[in-house]
Order: C-alpha cells, then sequence, then structure tokens
C-alpha cells in the first residue's frame, strides 16, 4: 500500500490478496475480545474506562489478552489511551472517532450472531459434529 496525497482518497483494500493488510486488520477486529472492548468502551462514550474496569465487564478475558487486545485497538487508531500519573498509574481508555464507526458493524454482527445462534447449534448438532 502507498501513502496517498492529503485529500485523494486511499486505495480500497483487496481481501483476496494475500499481501493485503485487510486480512490483518480483519483478523484483529473479528475476535470476540476485540468486539467485547468495543462494546464496553461504545456504552462509556464519549468517557473513558479503566482497564480493571474493562477486565470485570468481559467475563473470561484474561489480564494478558486484554492487553493484547487494546495494545491492537490503540495501535490501529480505533482507542484512545491516556495514563494519569500516579501510583500506581491509572490507564484509561476511550474509542476514537474511527473506533465508534467500528462498533456500528460490530454491533450488527453481534446482534446477528445473538439472533441466529440456534439455529446454527441445531445445524451443528444435524452435522453431528462432523468437520464440513
Amino acid at each position: 500500500m502507498t501513502s496517498q496525497a492529503k485529500g485523494t482518497t486511499a486505495p480500497r483494500g483487496d481481501l483476496f490478496d494475500p499481501a493485503c493488510p485487510t486480512r490483518r486488520l480483519l483478523d484483529r477486529i473479528g475476535t470476540k475480545w476485540t468486539s467485547m472492548a468495543v462494546k464496553v468502551l461504545a456504552e462509556a462514550s464519549p468517557g473513558e474506562v479503566r482497564f480493571a474496569e474493562l477486565l470485570r465487564r468481559m467475563p473470561g478475558v484474561s489480564q494478558k489478552m486484554l492487553s493484547v487486545t487494546l495494545r491492537n485497538l490503540v495501535r490501529d487508531g480505533l482507542v484512545a489511551r491516556r495514563v494519569e500519573p500516579t501510583v500506581p498509574p491509572a490507564v484509561h481508555y476511550r474509542l476514537t472517532e474511527l473506533g465508534l464507526s467500528l462498533e456500528t458493524v460490530l454491533a450488527a454482527v453481534r446482534n446477528w450472531a445473538e439472533e441466529h445462534m440456534a439455529e446454527v447449534d441445531r445445524a451443528n448438532e444435524l452435522m453431528g459434529g462432523q468437520d464440513a
């Protein structure tokens, strides 16, 4: 991918090109932990959420997995991180404008999954756990 002059439209990614960074981005935003973190942060928007609160509101996530997830979201410009210089440091997270735009899409996927999980479970039962 090349850099673009200011005011020009960036090229779209091509999911089917093995070298396209779109694949890596989809891998990162397609995880359950990313979806949960974005949801919790969206509910607090425009406010911030501390790390410990995110950990509490995301049952099953480990500290390490949450740290990795948040680091990726910050790196991708979806989440902003603010550290208060206290002992121990208080770390706060909030969605950026780009992150808020992702929440709309992830909410649709979460809703679809919640509405259709029973059908997917039935299909799995019919297949008897067989791989396709």
